[in-house]
């Protein structure tokens, strides 16, 4: 009895009572959403230009909703004069 009350305990803690739980995604419903290849998706996450996936099990892997939302949100416009990779020629004219 004691054990449930403490978990019941550290339960409230984490999450209040009124909240849902967070939306988690996984890599196709991520592609769903964000027009980028799955390579590039995780050059994105790698860099740090996008969120962190999580592992909720050994081979299954889940971006949060609300992550991606706010990333969306966040995300700065399409610039033309970017930089175009290593190795690559600068455009011209």
């Amino acid at each position: 009895m004691i054990a449930t009350d403490q978990l019941e305990a550290e339960t409230e803690d984490v999450a209040p009572a009124n909240s849902r739980p967070r939306r988690m995604l996984n890599e196709r419903q991520v592609l769903e959403i964000i027009p980028v290849g799955r390579t590039t998706l995780y050059r994105m996450e790698k860099s740090g230009r996008f969120p962190k996936s999580t592992y909720i099990s050994p081979n299954r892997r889940v971006w949060f909703e609300d992550e991606i939302i706010a990333w969306q949100n966040a995300v700065d416009e399409f610039n033309p004069r970017r930089a175009r990779g290593k190795g690559r020629r600068a455009r011209t004219g």
